[in-house]
């Protein structure tokens, strides 16, 4: 069954506006969980815009939900995760001027590094998770390093199925969705599992969601923006809802 992870990072961004204690990203991880999310996703960044240490400490402890842990691949972030220990680590990367993550890991480029940090992180009992673009070298790096999850960046499909009127037959969309697939069908047979996730929203999420084996979609500032209106447990009941409708016809995932 197709699951769903919220990303509860910019219920932070408003609470750090005005440097208060509230909105409370630990409330909205509670809110969620009862409107139906399978997991709680938040991203520890290291000039700490949003989500702090303290939140995520918080989370650990006073939720019981799937906590997945986004990450850049430092020994400080490595050392956090082990210590909190999530049931996830999403290695990100990570841009101080970026205003959210513009692209997939270079897991291709980075191999050494990266495979003592997914060691060391697979040591404490974590699965660990690599954000990835959709081509299929770095499916391959993913599995070489140890991954056990590999997230394919849905942010170019996004723009895709924006730039061209919301049409989810036109061309460019069928393409980017393609090449989310052919993606999907490597990681399957490389053993891993096959997640999505960024820029989804309430009109662009079924398709991705109708896709052959897709585990998990990770979806956060559509479900935040939606809830400022309906609620944060209504917000991704709807959500929830749409995945599911969209992963039916084929039973996903396969």
């Amino acid at each position: 069954m197709i699951e769903l992870g919220v990303n509860i990072d910019h219920v932070a961004t408003v609470r750090q506006a005005r440097r208060t204690y509230e909105p409370d990203p630990v409330w909205a991880a509670v809110e969620a969980h009862l409107g139906g999310a399978d997991g709680i996703t938040v991203h520890l960044r290291e000039d700490r815009r949003h989500i702090q240490d303290e939140d995520v400490r918080r989370l650990r402890e006073l939720t019981h939900i799937k906590l997945n842990l986004e990450m850049a691949a430092t020994d400080e972030m490595v050392g956090i995760a082990c210590g909190l220990k999530p049931e996830m680590a999403m290695l990100v990367p990570e841009g101080r001027h970026e205003i959210t993550t513009e692209g997939g890991l270079d897991v291709a480029g980075q191999r050494a590094r990266l495979t003592e940090v997914v060691a060391r992180l697979a040591d404490a009992g974590i699965v660990v998770s690599v954000f990835i673009d959709a081509e299929l070298r770095q499916v391959e790096a993913a599995a070489a390093i140890g991954a056990k999850v590999c997230e394919i960046h849905t942010g170019p499909y996004a723009e895709a199925f924006f730039s061209r009127g919301r049409d989810a037959e036109s061309a460019p969309v069928l393409a980017e969705l393609d090449r989310i697939a052919r993606a999907g069908a490597a990681i399957r047979a490389a053993g891993m599992r096959f997640n999505a996730g960024h820029a989804l929203n309430y009109v662009n999420v079924e398709p991705v969601a109708a896709l052959t084996g897709i585990r998990e979609l990770h979806i956060g500032h559509a479900i935040v923006s939606r809830a400022m209106f309906v609620g944060m447990r209504e917000a991704v009941r709807e959500m929830k809802r749409l995945i599911r409708e969209g992963a039916a016809p084929g039973l996903r995932p396969g």
